[in-house]
């Protein structure tokens, strides 16, 4: 793709950068440095993180100061690299007279005359290519020696033109509160991350799934697609889900009543009912919306102490707790995500009569480990903050220490293929080696890459407490207290008592050289719709055959 068709239409805002691109030889040169600063950077982390081992390879240097940069600022003139915190770049800029640097790992560029990044959607337009492109050589681990298939973005054809051009654009804003119907805090919550979920709002915004039509008694689908609906209209009024209420009470008993209820329980129950009424849904092999968007799967792998036999195991999961408490029972101190999930998936042990090895056959002692076996479009992390001692929920209590969750999340270290390589290097011995392995079987970084989208905290005790949601609007944070809608920061959130996180895929994966599924559906479709016209007009001369022989 050349760059004259990556230049923004639009003026930029920027007077210094519009001079620039005004001239075709500038232009093109600018665009040249751009492209490999970027594939630079997208091309050294473009394959799984192992961090316990060292990195071999020396990082850039800043020119001025020889200070070692994880995070290089590059001149697009000349490609000198520079430090942006002790000003080298900027000096740079200001003794060549050169305007703008780029920070590779973002792609955001500064102007050293406007002493501001500025931004240009045609910047945006090369970092996503540049980016792909990349990782398109990085990838080939999908289908055997070929290739990712390359990107080619949409661009509508004439019969989807015409569509758009008659299609009636309303106002919204995906934003709106939703009433307390006596107690429902925990279903408020949970509906806004249903919200903010781009995969479901996406699924029900498209009509997938369209109410009017559906027949189905008590369903929940039905009652999602309505409050999508109602969220993206032009009403601002808080929402009050009564009749999802009501059938969540005549379908989950355990959940009926105004008695204080656990989030996570109606999350897990919501996606149990949505599943049962969505297209898609077998007993065989499941590819509703909810499994597509939430299922993963979790390996279990059992290593016998004596004879070394490792028994895999698969489960599906939608979802993860994460315990709090430490190994002795007390509350632990200075809890992160990442640890948590470390400790989710460090070996333990398990007693003689706890496991019984086919290999040896007989009880043995063995250790178990759990892994990811594959990644979920979108992964929802539950923190186990309440703490039931018997079965009489009175008697229970809530852990209140703090977590500490990041805005964007790696999950290559906790993968079943990322341990597993992880293993043998240990077990082999080897010598120190980098922690960028390159291994086209795990394929690039940035498909383990997930950015956060929503969160929900649970403020005060068990027993009289009350949940609030932040969530993602357009790269803006929204605090979601029932029907009350403020709008807050990332900083914010990041510092809030988090009950449950939902993270989405940065990059979504997909099956190379296949047609999507809904391509084939709408195909199947319409040939099923021309056979149902030839039956029409099939019917139709009969009719009037029978009626000229009945003349005569």
């Amino acid at each position: 793709m050349s760059f004259e068709s990556d230049v923004d239409t639009v003026a930029p805002r920027c007077s210094h950068l519009a001079a620039i691109l005004g001239d075709d030889a500038e232009r093109e040169a600018l665009a040249n440095n751009y492209k490999i600063a970027v594939q630079w950077n997208a091309g050294r982390s473009h394959h799984a993180i192992y961090p316990s081992k060292r990195r071999k390879i020396a990082p850039p240097e800043c020119e001025t100061c020889g200070l070692a940069l994880s995070r290089p600022y590059v001149c697009l003139h000349c490609l000198a690299r520079g430090c942006w915190s002790d000003g080298h770049i900027k000096q740079h800029l200001q003794d060549t007279g050169h305007d703008f640097c780029v920070d590779v790992k973002s792609g955001y560029v500064f102007c050293i005359a406007c002493d501001d990044f500025i931004h240009d959607s045609t910047f945006d337009r090369l970092y996503q290519g540049a980016t792909i492109a990349e990782e398109e050589k990085a990838t080939s681990f999908e289908v055997a020696k070929r290739l990712r298939e390359p990107f080619a973005p949409w661009f509508p054809n004439e019969q989807e033109l015409a569509v758009l051009e008659t299609a009636i654009v309303s106002p919204c804003q995906g934003r709106r509160g939703i009433l307390n119907l006596g107690q429902t805090c925990f279903m408020s919550v949970i509906l806004q991350s249903f919200i903010a979920n781009p995969l479901l709002r996406n699924y029900f915004l498209s009509d997938k799934h369209n109410h009017k039509l559906c027949k189905i008694k008590d369903c929940t689908s039905c009652e999602i697609d309505k409050l999508l609906a109602e969220v993206y209209s032009e009403s601002s009024v808080p929402y009050g889900p009564i009749e999802l209420l009501a059938k969540t009470w005549r379908t989950s008993s355990e959940l009926s009543g105004y008695a204080q209820q656990d989030a996570h329980e109606f999350f897990i129950t919501a996606l149990n009912h949505i599943h049962a009424t969505s297209r898609g849904s077998t007993h065989l092999q499941c590819i509703c919306i909810i499994h597509s968007t939430f299922a993963g799967l979790l390996q279990s792998d059992v290593k016998c102490e004596r004879c070394g036999k490792i028994a895999e195991k698969t489960d599906p999961m939608l979802d993860i707790s994460l315990e709090l408490k430490g190994e002795t029972g007390g509350e632990q101190q200075d809890l992160t995500l990442a640890s948590c999930l470390r400790r989710y998936t460090h070996p333990e042990k398990l007693g003689p009569n706890e496991y019984s090895c086919e290999k040896c056959g007989k009880a043995s002692h063995a250790s178990k480990r759990l892994s990811i076996r594959k990644l979920p479009p979108v992964l929802s992390f539950q923190f186990k903050r309440f703490e039931h001692k018997s079965v009489d929920k009175s008697a229970a209590r809530k852990i209140e220490a703090p977590v500490r969750f990041p805005a964007s999340l790696n999950m290559a270290p906790f993968t079943t293929l990322v341990m597993h390589k992880q293993e043998l290097l240990k077990d082999g011995g080897s010598a120190p080696v980098p922690p960028a392995i390159p291994d086209k079987l795990l394929g690039p970084e940035a498909l383990y890459d997930y950015d956060l989208f929503a969160v929900v905290c649970h403020e005060g005790q068990i027993d009289n407490g009350h949940y609030t949601c932040y969530a993602r609007s357009r790269d803006e944070w929204y605090r979601y207290d029932d029907d009350k809608v403020t709008h807050a920061t990332l900083s914010a959130c990041l510092n809030s008592q988090a009950y449950m996180c939902f993270y989405v895929k940065r990059h979504l994966d997909y099956k190379p050289y296949v047609t999507p599924s809904y391509v084939v559906m709408r195909e199947q479709e319409a040939v099923k719709e021309k056979e149902r016209e030839k039956e029409k007009e099939a019917a139709r001369m009969k009719e009037v055959e029978d009626e000229l022989l009945a003349a005569i």
